[in-house]
């Protein structure tokens, strides 16, 4: 064991542990065991990289044009933060995760984050001087893995870059669905079906129609996601406790954030209010609004092929991929387990609209306190949304089957094909066929060859799908 100590008092920790006092404090005050996003971990460990680059440019800097004396001490051997490099680097990759002990959800705008990293870092770079972890006299977690920098600059800055980081592999997963939505789509472009309204049976219509709703809905979210970069990429970084820079050097402001884009590729810029970045959230509130958009469409098809491959709907004009077995006492039963999972993964995502939404309004004065849990929710959702979206594309409309013979003998059957013949026979007319198909289960044939409204010939070229698909109707030609 080692001792380690903070004003509050001492505290024992296992001797080779990477975490200290203050990250022990913090799980022993916060009862909770989820998990932190190891994206948001790394994403810190990317900026403090970024920070000690600058830092060894400013000290290179200092030394061209000062005397070394004008430098904090902290400041004056760079060789400590050149290996602190290579410890944030480490961090960066998700190494030392393990002795990430902060839970997800806790209280202190993320200062507990922010410590818990500084102390891996610094401890990291005390094993690669060959020093032991906890010798802060040589790598302290505070002088000098936090140096020019504060939690309310770091934390939500590297949460923008997880944020980035998971939108970029949505945006690929959504448009792998799309892909194979149109593969459905063109499968389905001349089968028939009808189209429900209010849950009854209304008009004709095909499979490729309702594919391509789908296709359509999902561009749009694709292109609302694309969109969420130009709000997220505005970053604080620099603007230390509150936005104002206190106690950071000038130069470290303006040069930080070009170590950082280099070092993710994405275009992250500073903002051009550091205060207004730093307390107000509602950037967050914007992206996840997409994101929860996002899940109305995903709950929507889910929700569509969930009734048109069920039981309840009788002979089925579409089977989905059999995934698993359904019970444990009904045998042979399957169910539309995936569907099923994107509902509920849509349900959580509202729910944490809500919870983000209400928290970022919380905030108070110069900083938002509820960042940790903010954040938390907001990467939960992206990462549900993807799997959500590859498991429709890869174990639902990548197998799906169409039963052609199926849907358009219920097209052919359904009483609602009669609004087809009102141009050519009259409302009064078509109403007659529709009641009798209804009364005596007979198809849209069967009927009119009692009735005789329409040559055989006519009713047929009136019935063939290119017909009943198309936009309106002209006066021209035979249809």
């Amino acid at each position: 064991m080692r001792k380690e100590k903070d004003f509050l008092g001492e505290r024992d920790l296992p001797a080779e542990s990477l975490y200290g006092i203050h990250s022990d404090r913090a799980r022993s005050n916060f009862a909770d065991d989820t998990a932190f996003h190891k994206e948001w971990y790394a994403a810190v460990g990317l900026v403090k990289l970024a920070c000690y680059q600058t830092v060894l440019d400013y000290i290179s800097a200092v030394k061209n044009k000062y005397d070394v004396s004008r430098l904090p001490d902290a400041l004056r051997d760079p060789v400590v933060f050149e290996v602190m490099c290579e410890a944030a680097f480490d961090v960066s990759g998700g190494k030392y995760y393990d002795n990430f002990i902060v839970p997800a959800i806790q209280g202190g705008a993320g200062t507990s984050i922010n410590m818990n990293i500084n102390e891996i870092i610094a401890n990291a770079t005390l094993l690669k001087l060959g020093c032991k972890p906890g010798d802060y006299s040589k790598v302290d977690p505070l002088r000098h893995a936090n140096v020019f920098q504060s939690t309310n600059d770091v934390i939500p800055t590297a949460l923008r870059m997880a944020v980035m980081q998971l939108l970029n592999r949505l945006e690929q997963a959504i448009n792998g669905l799309r892909s194979s939505v149109e593969t459905s789509e063109q499968a389905g472009r001349h089968v028939l079906r009808m189209a429900y309204t209010q849950m009854q049976e209304a008009v004709p219509s095909s499979f490729g129609m309702l594919f391509g709703a789908y296709n359509e809905a999902l561009s749009r979210d694709w292109w609302r996601i694309s969109k969420c970069f130009e709000r997220i990429k505005v970053v604080n970084l620099g603007g230390g406790a509150t936005g104002t820079g206190m106690a950071i050097p000038r130069f470290f402001i303006l040069e930080v954030l070009h170590h950082l884009q280099k070092l993710s590729g994405h275009p992250v810029t500073r903002s051009e209010n550091l205060s207004d970045t730093t307390q107000n959230l509602d950037s967050f509130v914007e992206v996840h609004a997409v994101l929860k958009a996002h899940a109305v469409n995903l709950e929507k098809i889910s929700s569509d092929l969930r009734l048109l491959s069920s039981d309840i709907s009788g002979r089925r004009g579409l089977e989905l991929p059999a995934l698993q077995a359904g019970s444990s006492i009904m045998p042979g039963k399957v169910n539309p387990v995936m569907l099923e999972y994107v509902i509920g993964v849509s349900h959580k995502v509202y729910s944490n609209d809500m919870l983000i939404a209400g928290l970022c309004g919380q905030g108070s004065l110069d900083l938002n306190p509820y960042l940790p849990l903010i954040g938390h929710a907001l990467l939960e959702s992206i990462k549900l949304l993807e799997g959500a979206v590859n498991g429709l594309h890869h174990f639902v409309f990548s197998g799906l089957l169409l039963q052609p013979e199926v849907s358009v003998d219920q097209a052919l059957r359904s009483p609602a094909i009669a609004t087809a013949l009102v141009p050519s026979v009259g409302y009064a007319r078509a109403t007659e066929i529709a009641v009798l198909m209804k009364e005596k289960g007979l198809s849209v044939t069967e009927a009119n060859t009692q009735l005789g409204y329409l040559p055989e010939e006519r009713l047929h070229q009136l019935l063939k799908p290119e017909n009943l698909l198309q936009l309106g109707y002209t006066l021209k030609g035979d249809t």
